[in-house]
């Protein structure tokens, strides 16, 4: 069992590993293998799972009818995956759930998690914080979305990490063309406009990590 992930699951997040095991003799998850590429959940199929990522790293895709496809965020290990869909009124997966890499996945039923959250308090707490979460960062994309320039994009991106880490120092989403392709922004024209930045000594960026040098610059940027 892993009880490590689990524990640091936001699910399981406050309970010890003897809570974690007397859970496991009410319900019956089970756990899947996937392959890099394997769809975990599929868009629009009904959603009656959620996913606890056990080992390896998930990606949800959105994809359109011109062909044009969407990376919307990536899941590491102890995050859940589906939350919000099988509660939804739809109660459909809004998009591909795709392992980026070999994935190990606790495949729980909605009605066990229902079980769960009235049987535990913690875990309903658990619960409904994340999907708030979920919440709170679509409001957060939206409005990133919502500026036209560049330098705005990547000024709000970087700030909203660093107010959510409270440090200064901020890490790319794997790569440079990943973070691009979440700001839907060209991979150079971010390129250029960090170098620009960078030689504004508003940044310092030392791939993956950028370092906030004035947090004054990237809010004057916001309000232009």
């Amino acid at each position: 069992m892993y009880y490590s992930i689990l524990q640091n699951s936001s699910l399981f997040k406050g309970l010890g590993e003897d809570e974690i095991s007397d859970i496991f003799g009410i319900i019956s998850p089970t756990v899947k293998y996937y392959d890099k590429g394997n769809t975990v959940f599929n868009f629009m199929d009904t959603a009656n799972r959620i996913g606890i990522i056990l080992e390896g790293r998930v990606e949800a895709r959105k994809n359109f009818p011109n062909g044009r496809q969407v990376d919307v965020s990536v899941r590491n290990p102890g995050d859940i995956i589906g939350p919000a869909a099988v509660f939804s009124k739809s109660r459909k997966y809004p998009c591909d759930i795709v392992a980026i890499e070999p994935a190990k996945i606790m495949l729980l039923h909605r009605d066990e998690l229902l079980k769960l959250m009235q049987l535990n308090l913690c875990i309903l707490q658990n619960f409904t914080t994340e999907i708030s979460t979920a919440t709170y960062m679509l409001q957060q994309r939206l409005e990133l979305l919502s500026y036209g320039g560049i330098a705005q994009k990547a000024a709000f991106w970087l700030l909203m990490q660093s107010c959510q880490s409270g440090k200064d120092t901020v890490t790319i989403p794997d790569s440079i063309s990943k973070w691009a392709m979440l700001m839907n922004v060209s991979r150079t024209s971010l390129h250029r406009e960090l170098s620009h930045l960078e030689s504004e000594k508003i940044i310092f960026y030392n791939p993956p990590v950028i370092k906030i040098l004035d947090s004054d610059a990237l809010q004057d940027i916001l309000s232009r």
